[in-house]
């Protein structure tokens, strides 16, 4: 395979001046941010409130485990189709359409979990709410890195993954305390209407990206809004000018020049989140089977101690660079499953805190696949790489979660434990022969191969 992607760190290829970013700028940039990233934290919301009800699914609709599995893995099936899909269609009618048409669909949806019959109509409302999630990730991030300059780009990104867990955890938290209170499962899955009908607020008005707009041969609306909302050295600064009109489409994702870069996104993807969803959409049946008495305390900690990790990845992303923040943690998290995994019988509070590092670690460096994908490829299939490599990820996800069930009944927690290391490893692997160092350059850059040092 040819090395188009270099595997050795270097110093920041900075864009060649620093764009001077009016006020009123400033408070655009932060709108962006905000109806991306909220996004990003709905999705989190979404599939961290089927954690919580899962069980309560089971028990009121007598779901066999094949589908209890399905009901909480079809979501991430929806993933993979919906990714993939809208990821193209974003990249051929504009990241704002999408942008709009998305959350509508992801709010009619959520409307409809309410009036669930049972178990397949739940299993298809799923996967449908998963293809609208698919297409906030295809959509969010590449419309947000084409706006963002590029000294903040990875801080900025990385604020979606960290919305993603705080999503996650308010859905755990929110989903317990309504349980508590009586209210049935149907409402709480509904009640992800609430955030998306604000985040449908936040995106009206936004306007096209300039980049998308460009590679469209649209150079006067891409100047126009460029001048408006970034200010007039943005342009330059960014090097937008060197955005160019390419026909070669989705094609391009297994061209010679880009083939690497989407083996690359698709392996590091599909190794952080295949363990994650495994073990947190079924955390309370994990932990009851490790003997862990309090599940919901459990789940709980877990996944604040998840959005500590992604803080801490917020806040490292700029400073120490893509490669380091990948490879590492891969091999930590591969240590510590292999530890929950054998010492099966271990003290309660042992097996709470190995999850809990675990959370930690990987929500640390899970806001790479934020990062990376959005970074390492060309505006004219930016959406689609991003959309085809969270598709190829959720199969990883999808096989994990719907497996989990029928392995702990089976092969035991031990052996899932060892299975879900040895991705980890896989990842670890993946990045130190494949991962380039993309911080602080310039789009046009980072998604051309010319990542040479400096």
């Amino acid at each position: 395979m040819a090395a188009n992607i270099p595997t050795t760190s270097s110093a920041p290829d900075t864009p060649s001046t620093s764009a001077s970013i009016p006020p009123n700028s400033r408070q655009f940039l932060r709108h962006v941010t905000a109806a991306t990233a909220f996004g990003g934290g709905l999705d989190g919301f979404d599939l961290g409130i089927i954690s919580v009800v899962i069980l309560h699914i089971n028990h009121d609709l007598g779901l066999t485990p094949a589908m209890e599995g399905l009901v909480g893995a079809a979501s991430l099936l929806g993933i993979f189709i919906g990714a993939p899909l809208f990821g193209y269609l974003t990249d051929k009618f504009g990241r704002r359409k999408m942008f709009l048409v998305d959350i509508v669909a992801f709010i009619v949806i959520g409307v409809g979990q309410a009036f669930a019959m049972g178990g397949v109509s739940l299993a298809i409302l799923r996967f449908l709410l998963g293809m609208a999630i698919g297409a906030e990730y295809s959509i969010g991030a590449p419309m947000l890195s084409e706006f963002v300059p590029a000294r903040e780009r990875g801080s900025k990104l990385a604020f979606l993954e960290l919305c993603w867990r705080i999503g996650f955890l308010i859905a755990v938290l929110l989903g317990y305390a309504l349980l508590w209170c009586g209210v049935s499962w149907k409402v709480i899955l509904a009640t992800s209407v609430v955030p998306a009908l604000i985040v449908l607020g936040l995106r009206i008005g936004l306007p096209e990206s300039p980049r998308w707009l460009l590679r469209h041969g649209r150079e006067a609306e891409a100047r126009a809004i460029v001048e408006e909302h970034m200010g007039p050295d943005y342009f330059a600064a960014e090097r937008l000018g060197e955005e160019s009109v390419d026909g070669e489409g989705y094609r391009k994702l297994f061209s010679k020049g880009h083939r690497q870069r989407t083996v690359f996104v698709c392996l590091f993807w599909t190794c952080i989140v295949t363990p994650y969803f495994a073990i947190f959409t079924y955390a309370p049946k994990v932990l009851e089977s490790l003997n862990v008495k309090s599940q919901a305390g459990g789940t709980i900690l877990s996944n604040t101690i998840g959005v500590v990790g992604a803080v801490a990845g917020l806040v490292a992303i700029d400073r120490i660079g893509r490669r380091r923040m990948l490879i590492g943690p891969f091999w930590i998290q591969a240590v510590v499953l292999l530890v929950v995994g054998l010492w099966t019988h271990a003290p309660s509070w042992v097996l709470v805190v190995g999850l809990a590092i675990f959370a930690l670690v990987n929500s640390y460096s899970d806001i790479l696949t934020a990062v990376y994908p959005s970074e390492i490829f060309d505006t004219d299939i930016r959406s689609s790489g991003v959309g085809f490599g969270s598709a190829v990820s959720r199969i990883g996800a999808f096989l994990g979660t719907y497996l989990l069930p029928i392995g702990i009944g089976t092969i035991g927690i031990k052996w899932c434990m060892v299975i879900a290391a040895a991705l980890c490893v896989i990842g670890a692997v993946t990045g130190q022969t494949m991962a380039p160092e993309t911080m602080n350059r310039p789009l046009t850059k980072t998604a051309t191969g010319e990542l040479t040092q400096a």
